[in-house]
């Protein structure tokens, strides 16, 4: 796109302070109004996909995205031919082989299809997956030499190990292999692993630094495959069968939706809507989803409570309850899950509530810090990554949250926002000696910190990234798709739409303004202040509306004293699912005034 935004509907400033501009400029206006005319597809849709760069020779892959067409020749990753080959030897070979996995829903999706893929060959791996208080992030020497003297030859690292020099060392020293297969970010000395897979890897020229770990992961086994099939073997697992893990993997791990990544979530999806994962299948139950699983189901629902073990329970049960195939295990871990996942919700908030009045006293009538790095020792570790979230929506900036420990460390997770590579901050203040361990990717990262490393990262922090920070906050007006009215708003249209998604990261769900239309009926609802609503317009019609965590904000404030008003309403549709039934859902994300 070129050219200056747009205003949309001449707001300047909405009730949470932005611009409001159109997505499109004259250049994709234009390419919307091609879009339209040669694929004879709804304006609508037309618009959202110019509004996300689809030029016209992009269009069909984009409407039906394919493994086929988007997936590259796995050897284009830096030393996957070296990491297939030893793999295939400890097939062959009939090796002891041990897992190492992260404990978040990436790492449980990599190492159960790792698991999955070479129990079809007879192999039982051992996957250690640490504990996050007690071990932290990566491989550690204790849990290496378990897994070796167990038996373990061959050990391989899942959705971690780029930055585990002196673990993996200290393995290949006891004459072990390993593998590692990673997404993180590294600088340029790599640990001496046995083969390295990573497409953030300094040396990698693949052009994958958008997949995930599982994304990676699930090359690795095309590769695998290959390797296999050119040495005869006929008796190859079925890949396209995993597909729903690295669909799930890919949404939770909020990497961006674009390529391969699009048609892993498409194609996963009609996998996970099967039901032939009794994993998924009980987590869906678990978590009362209503209808066809979809990535909102996937982000919000399940993956919370796959992460929920390794918050603040066994980091374990969310890989095992993924790679299991009995379908009463599978109910028992889901709703262990699930109780940790209402007990994770009631740290959560407990946290939130401290962390955003510290924050609100830091900013104070100004400005404030670039970046927010906030530490108490009231947080549990297993949540200050959502806490970081919270903050950073909230106050519209990179925050940290940092649960400090009895002896004065410390644990911690940072969330970004688009423009702003928190990762690569990190990894420079471990080079630069001020914490000493850290790493991540752009839009998060996790930290650990020594007695009196705050003061000096949080400087660090800021003069690093303040001009990022200030120009991400310049340019992040509400980008509109389009002006839309109550009764326009039909479930074919949001069927129309479904075709330019799976929407997130990098493919940003379209946002939609409701011009002079009331909230009728607002009211608090559920454990995270939500505010329920029906959003009316002056010709009778009614939408089912909702705005998430607004209870206490200015936008909740203004739906419960003004919603009578005629407003501005800015925000996204969802279909839900009602005894049967399906109704488009209005999702809230700003309000404005009608200018004067």
């Amino acid at each position: 796109m070129s050219g200056a935004p747009r205003p949309f509907l001449d707001i300047a400033q909405s009730i949470t302070g932005r611009a409001w501009v159109d997505r499109l400029d004259a250049g994709s206006s234009r390419n919307a109004t091609a879009i339209g005319q040669r694929f004879a597809v709804p304006d609508i849709l037309a618009r959202v996909m110019a509004g996300r760069g689809i030029g016209i020779e992009a269009v069909e892959t984009h409407l039906d995205p394919t493994i086929r067409a988007l997936m590259p020749d796995p050897s284009t990753l830096t030393d996957m031919d070296a990491l297939a080959e030893r793999l295939v030897r400890a097939i062959a070979g009939n090796e002891r082989v041990a897992l190492f996995g992260d404990y978040d829903v990436d790492g449980a999706c990599s190492c159960a299809l790792m698991l999955r893929f070479l129990r079809h060959f007879g192999l039982e791996p051992e996957v250690h997956i640490p504990d996050r208080v007690f071990e932290g992030y990566g491989p550690n020497i204790a849990a290496i030499d378990r897994l070796i003297e167990e038996g373990a030859s061959l050990i391989v690292t899942l959705d971690c190990g780029t930055t585990s020099d002196g673990p993996i060392a200290h393995a290949r020293a006891r004459g072990a292999d390993v593998l590692v297969i990673d997404h993180h970010l590294s600088d340029r000395d790599l640990p001496p692993a046995t083969a390295l897979v990573n497409p953030n890897r300094p040396d990698d020229i693949s052009g994958l630094s958008y997949l995930c770990a599982a994304g990676v992961t699930f090359m690795v086994l095309v590769a695998v495959n290959r390797t296999l099939r050119l040495r005869g073997d006929t008796n190859l697992p079925d890949l396209l069968k995993l597909l729903d893990l690295v669909a799930l993997a890919t949404i939770c791990d909020v990497v961006p939706l674009v390529g391969l990544n699009r048609a892993f979530v498409v194609r996963g999806l009609e996998i996970a809507r099967r039901g032939d994962r009794p994993g998924l299948a009980a987590l869906a139950l678990a978590a009362r989803v209503n209808g066809p699983l979809n990535p909102y189901h996937l982000g919000f629902l399940i993956g919370p409570r796959i992460n929920a073990g390794g918050r603040i329970g066994d980091a374990a049960l969310g890989m095992r309850l993924l790679a299991l195939d009995d379908e009463h295990e599978a109910m028992v871990l889901a709703s262990r899950l699930d109780e940790l996942n209402g007990e994770r919700q009631r740290i959560e908030v407990e946290a939130v509530e401290e962390a955003s009045a510290a924050a609100a006293a830091e900013i104070g009538a100004g400005e404030g810090p670039p970046i927010l790095v906030l530490a108490s020792a009231n947080w549990h570790p297993g949540v200050v990554g959502l806490v970081a979230a919270r903050l950073r929506e909230r106050f519209g900036r990179p925050s940290f949250a940092i649960a400090l420990h009895p002896d004065g460390t410390g644990t911690g997770s940072g969330r970004s926002m688009p423009g702003v590579d928190l990762g690569g901050a990190v990894i420079a203040a471990v080079e630069a000696g001020l914490i000493p361990r850290g790493g991540g990717h752009a839009m998060a990262a996790g930290i650990s910190l020594r007695p009196g490393d705050l003061g000096p990262l949080r400087a660090f922090l800021a003069d690093r990234l303040g001009d990022s920070v200030t120009a991400a906050r310049a340019a992040s007006a509400l980008r509109i798709d389009a002006a839309l009215t109550a009764r326009g708003a039909t479930v074919d249209l949001l069927h129309s739409l479904e075709k330019a998604g799976p929407f997130g990261a990098g493919n940003p769900s379209p946002v939609f303004v409701f011009p002079a239309h009331r909230a009728r009926f607002p009211q608090i609802v559920g454990k995270g202040g939500h505010v329920s609503f029906t959003l009316a317009s002056d010709d009778g019609a009614r939408l089912k509306a909702i705005a998430f965590r607004a209870a206490g904000t200015s936008l909740g404030d203004v739906l419960m004293r003004d919603g009578d008003q005629s407003l501005h309403f800015a925000g996204g549709l969802a279909l839900d699912h009602y005894q049967g039934r399906e109704q488009v859902q209005f999702r809230l994300i700003d309000i404005a005034r009608p200018p004067r």
